[in-house]
């Protein structure tokens, strides 16, 4: 060992001697760490209580955010059945002036002699039933003659066709088809030349 190592070990024992043969003085390093120990722990407990507050605070907002949700979610599902349950009225309530006047042009045919004022009569309801529904976006697909398209039409039969200008054409409607605000509720069934 290098003389300046032996006499910092010995600087140390000795320094070890002193402290343990003076146990009644003070060591003013000690009561400087019990202090610094006192303030961090001060510290830490101050620094626990502002995380416990926060811990708290946020807690009681995902609690009151989870029962809103739940609110919400009820309130939805609810509505939703209500919707379900009335989504028709407004229709049927337009459709009940057109219900009244085939009770009254049933009635009409029971005691009527002239055909034609009873034919009139039915006419006058369709249009009406018609007048409503086109009122709610319905309208009717006018096909006939239209080049066959399997994405818009339902073929329900084909014929040879008599001409090639005629090839793939449709040549009758057999059921009309619908379309409600430009998408199709039904096809229409058609025959088509082939």
């Amino acid at each position: 060992m290098s003389k300046k190592k032996m006499t910092d070990n010995h600087t140390d024992t000795e320094t070890k001697k002193e402290t343990e043969l003076e146990p009644d003085k003070p060591n003013k390093n000690m009561e400087e760490t019990v202090t610094e120990q006192e303030d961090i722990d001060e510290s830490k407990t101050d620094e626990l209580e502002k995380i416990k507050e926060e811990f708290n605070l946020l807690n009681d907002k995902y609690l009151r955010l989870v029962a809103e949700f739940d609110n919400f979610r009820k309130r939805a599902a609810k509505e939703k059945v209500e919707t379900r349950l009335t989504a028709g009225t407004d229709i049927l309530q337009d459709l009940l002036p057109v219900l009244d006047d085939l009770d009254r042009a049933e009635e009409s045919i029971k005691k009527a002699t002239e055909v034609e004022s009873i034919k009139e009569g039915i006419f006058l309801i369709k249009d009406k039933l018609l007048r409503n529904l086109e009122a709610k976006g319905l309208k009717a697909m006018s096909v006939h003659g239209e080049e066959f398209d399997p994405e818009k039409h339902e073929a329900i039969a084909e014929f040879p066709a008599a001409s090639d200008d005629l090839k793939n054409k449709i040549l009758d409607v057999a059921q009309k088809g619908y379309v409600l605000n430009d998408r199709i509720i039904r096809y229409p069934k058609v025959v088509v030349n082939k």
